[in-house]
């Protein structure tokens, strides 16, 4: 499938952008230059630091930079950054920085880059925090990147087998499941998300909210995806393999698990790549409206929320990688889903060009 994937050139561009994307926050303690706890309130929202590869007499240099200082101007009325030209401050790659555990175990200093000691490198500058955007995109990412997929370890299983005995058994059972999966589909999603968001502790933690957020996803999106399900194993229940486990004694639950559910394995392929941005979008927005994770824990949800004031969009533009990289992310997802769905259903694909 990969092949037939890397022959479309979109679908190949989509998946070269979320590989680089979830390559780039595994990897977020090494590429970050500051802690995900760094905060400078003297430096809130310093504007992008300025990479210089020019020295002063026209010459090629080591890439350097100068740090801000602050000052007040009166004419404007506003407080402005200028360059301190005094002293230049090097970049230096594979740099030895804050401290960090490899896979939570091995301890670690060393970084991509750094700058040297008393610089400031800010590559997207810094948020009303005094906190480096650009290192927090990568922690913030971690969350935001990772939500769905957790959410669907826990929703596809649920689903998958739910669906597969309501299917399978019909009748009374298949009534009765399929109205419970139906009362759960009514429920407005996002206004319950909000709600139960809303009603967590106030001191609850970002790790365990994060946990919560991740549960109350799944529980939420099982119904619709069991009743798909269902509707598949009702047209393979009565195939002659299915016929033939039943003649030689084979339970239901074999029966459902090993002969009729790996049959639905395309649908949920395409589902799960469908899936994921939905959640990532669900996140974002919980932590937008601050019911989510909670600073100073990051999240490209709540990094975007400072950007929402108008004054902060025209000034400060940086503030709005967070909602690029959602945009980029769901929109990369939903192009490699619609592949996808074209290689392992061609059927559908040729109903649509016919109409």
């Amino acid at each position: 499938m990969i092949k037939e994937i890397w022959k479309d050139t979109f679908a190949r561009i989509a998946l070269l952008v979320l590989v680089t994307l979830y390559g780039l926050i595994f990897l977020a303690n090494f590429i970050a230059p500051y802690s995900k706890n760094y905060s400078n309130r003297d430096l809130a929202y310093v504007p992008p630091s300025k990479i210089y590869i020019i020295n002063e007499k026209g010459k090629l240099s080591f890439p350097y930079t100068y740090n801000y200082i602050r000052k007040y101007e009166p004419e404007l009325m506003q407080t402005i950054f200028k360059e301190d030209r005094s002293k230049k401050y090097y970049i230096k790659p594979f740099n030895l920085g804050w401290e960090y555990k490899i896979f939570g175990i091995i301890p670690c200093k060393l970084h991509l880059f750094g700058v040297e000691k008393g610089g400031n490198l800010y590559l997207l500058g810094t948020d009303i925090n005094g906190r480096d955007v650009f290192s927090r995109l990568f922690f913030g990412g971690q969350i935001s990147m990772t939500v769905g997929f957790l959410a669907l370890f826990i929703l596809f299983p649920i689903g998958l087998i739910y669906g597969g005995i309501s299917g399978y058994f019909g009748g009374k059972i298949d009534m009765i499941m399929m109205r419970i999966a139906e009362g759960i589909m009514a429920i407005p999603s996002f206004y319950l998300l909000i709600i139960l968001a809303a009603i967590l502790p106030a001191g609850m933690s970002s790790t365990a909210r994060f946990g919560l957020i991740v549960v109350i996803l799944a529980l939420i999106g099982w119904a619709s995806f069991a009743r798909v399900v269902r509707g598949m194993v009702l047209s393979i229940k009565n195939e002659d393999f299915v016929l033939a486990a039943k003649t030689i004694g084979a339970s239901p639950l074999r029966i459902i698990v090993k002969h009729i559910l790996p049959q639905t394995t395309s649908y949920v392929i395409i589902a799960m790549t469908l899936a994921v941005p939905s959640y990532i979008l669900s996140e974002s927005g919980l932590s937008f409206l601050g019911l989510g994770i909670q600073q100073p824990d990051a999240s490209w949800g709540n990094m975007l929320k400072e950007a929402q004031e108008f004054t902060n969009i025209l000034y400060r533009p940086w503030l709005l990688t967070p909602g690029v990289l959602i945009f980029i992310a769901v929109l990369s997802f939903n192009v490699l889903g619609d592949t996808i769905r074209d290689i392992l259903d061609p059927k559908g694909r040729k109903r649509e060009s016919f109409k």
